[in-house]
């Protein structure tokens, strides 16, 4: 018995994804770490020669929201620096073969930890397969498959920097509502002893004897 043909193209059409998913997870690295007080996170890329890097980077929650970020070259020197910087992106294009160091630290603070989101993408949006191979001019479907497949991509950066966004509003949304019930316990706390001393120096009012007095006899 011959499988049909709608089975046929849904299983080429999930392997078309799977393919699709693989190559472009090859191509960069996303990520969301907690960086400790005082502590420094490296990560290192093996990148070829003329190839275009884009490290882009933001502080999701801790502290004032800063870290310091560096670039090294296999030749150790400093291809990009940010100081307590909050988020930023960086483009730039390999001068030479060889391993790439990035590294975040967080070695100015002594009692805050970060979470910090990073998207490291080596080289170019991979294109469609079989659309690089293409002679001719594309066919409408393959314009249109193309365009959706530059959509879906528009649409999952926005849907990160939404969460990004969304996780740091709630933490700081968390935070507020920790000091304002701080602040109530505190005053609370302030309210009771206030009116238990006023009470007992009321108390004290009336429940004080008059002295007693001396009567001098008239002769």
């Amino acid at each position: 018995m011959y499988p049909s043909l709608s089975m046929v193209l849904k299983k080429q059409w999930i392997v078309f994804f799977l393919v699709l998913i693989l190559h472009q997870v090859t191509q960069a690295v996303e990520l969301t770490f907690e960086l400790a007080d005082n502590a420094r996170e490296c990560f290192f890329e093996d990148i070829q020669k003329n190839t275009s890097v884009v490290l882009e980077f933001q502080v999701v929650t801790g502290g004032k929201y800063d870290v310091d970020v560096s670039i090294e070259a296999p030749t150790k020197e400093i291809i990009y620096r940010q100081v307590k910087s909050q988020f930023d992106s960086h483009q730039f294009v390999t001068l030479m073969t060889g391993t790439y160091i990035v590294c975040f630290s967080n070695e100015f603070s002594t009692y805050s930890h970060k979470v910090v989101y990073m998207d490291f993408q080596v080289g170019d949006e991979p294109q469609l397969p079989g659309i690089q191979d293409h002679v001719t001019v594309m066919t409408q479907m393959e314009s249109s498959t193309q365009e959706v497949h530059k959509s879906l991509n528009s649409i999952i950066d926005y849907q990160t920097h939404h969460r990004l966004r969304e996780a740091q509003g709630r933490k700081r949304a968390e935070d507020l509502n920790e000091r304002v019930m701080w602040w109530s316990s505190i005053e609370f706390v302030v309210v009771l002893l206030a009116s238990t001393l006023q009470v007992y120096i009321v108390k004290n009012f009336f429940s004080s004897r008059p002295s007693e007095r001396k009567y001098v006899p008239l002769r």
